[in-house]
């Protein structure tokens, strides 16, 4: 029996390995990777990085807005899935390749699953919010992470649907972290003191596509008391460059790295800045201090817990919320254990094994 997988931006190959790993023993695989994320150090490392096979087609689909992205994708996908016949259609996440993805298994009538599925941030002007409703509505089977992505589902009416497994996220960095720490010198490479830095990443549209907010990010990023490391993305680095932004000089901006080098940024930094929900939750796993630079969150459950903290940049108490963050409260278990493993059984019931 045939699983796909479409896959095609960093958190989703992270999610992938964990699972695949588990399932291929007992399926054929089949890794559509669209290319959305098309940057070697966003895709190809990741492969390499967490063990996961050559994808089988690589679309390179990464241009154009997200109609015309996402028609492509629809278009090229189809005619994989035509040709290959799988018996299951596995898609990660909220993107535009989650949706094609989801389309083509509900219109050709292949079983779909739906992995991290039932998060809503509730604004709708976010394209993965649109990306992931949809998704979820037309997937047979909805893999939900946590007991409010539960929740967010049976008020959709979708309660036949769902599993909750947990996070796959959890088991991907449960099984790296060890190696990371120890074989990771991307800190040596830049003279990067442990526990000494903030960690920042940033590529939402409404942060980054506008130069003069992402130049008000960074100008209030210079306020801080201490070295920022900014992994940049790639579209990011356009903005800066086009419009001749201002980088402070106490922000060293980084080429995009692997999965492993990122984590060891990610465990040994004093704090963590971000826009990203994956890294929210990577954040809260191994218990750093997040602050999120959005009006809103995905990961409701992290900010309720005391981990994370959402800030505007206009607020006026940007630079003292970020240097004053300092969780202390015991941490509740949200996102789950040995997720694959769960998944792996619900998919065996699934396939009638």
């Amino acid at each position: 029996m045939k699983i796909a997988y479409v896959v095609g931006a960093r958190p989703q190959f992270i999610k992938l390995a964990p699972l695949s790993k588990r399932l291929r023993n007992e399926f054929n695989e089949l890794i559509i990777h669209t290319g959305q994320h098309y940057d070697k150090n966003m895709s190809e490392l990741f492969f390499q990085d967490l063990g996961i096979p050559k994808p089988d087609y690589n679309l390179n689909i990464n241009a154009g807005n997200h109609g015309e992205q996402t028609g492509r994708m629809l278009i090229q996908i189809e005619k994989v899935v035509l040709g290959e016949k799988p018996d299951l259609i596995i898609v990660f996440g909220d993107t535009n390749s989650t949706l094609a993805g989801a389309l083509v298994g509900s219109k050709l009538q292949i079983p779909v699953i739906h992995v991290e599925s039932g998060l809503r941030s509730f604004n709708k002007t976010m394209p993965e919010e649109i990306n992931r409703i949809v998704a979820d509505h037309i997937s047979d089977y909805l893999f939900a992470p946590t007991r409010t992505s539960v929740d967010n589902l049976y008020n959709e009416g979708l309660k036949d649907k769902v599993t909750l497994t947990g996070d796959i996220m959890v088991d991907a960095l449960i099984n790296n972290i060890k190696y990371a720490k120890e074989r990771s010198a991307i800190l040596e490479s830049y003279n990067i003191q442990k526990n000494n830095y903030y960690l920042i990443t940033l590529h939402r549209p409404y942060n980054v596509d506008n130069p003069l907010k992402l130049s008000k990010i960074l100008n209030k990023i210079s306020g801080l008391d201490k070295k920022t490391i900014f992994p940049i993305h790639p579209r990011t680095r356009k903005v800066i460059e086009k419009n001749n932004i201002l980088v402070p000089d106490n922000v060293i901006i980084i080429s995009p790295v692997g999965y492993i080098d990122f984590l060891s940024l990610e465990y040994f930094s004093k704090k963590i800045i971000t826009d990203s929900g994956g890294i929210q939750k990577e954040a809260y796993i191994l218990k750093k201090p997040c602050i999120t630079i959005r009006q809103e969150t995905e990961w409701v459950e992290t900010v309720k817990g005391g981990w994370n903290v959402l800030i505007d940049v206009d607020s006026p108490d940007f630079v003292n919320t970020i240097e004053m963050f300092n969780p202390s409260q015991e941490q509740n278990d949200i996102f789950g254990r040995n997720v694959a493993q769960k998944m792996f059984n619900k998919i065996l019931e699934i396939m009638g094994k």
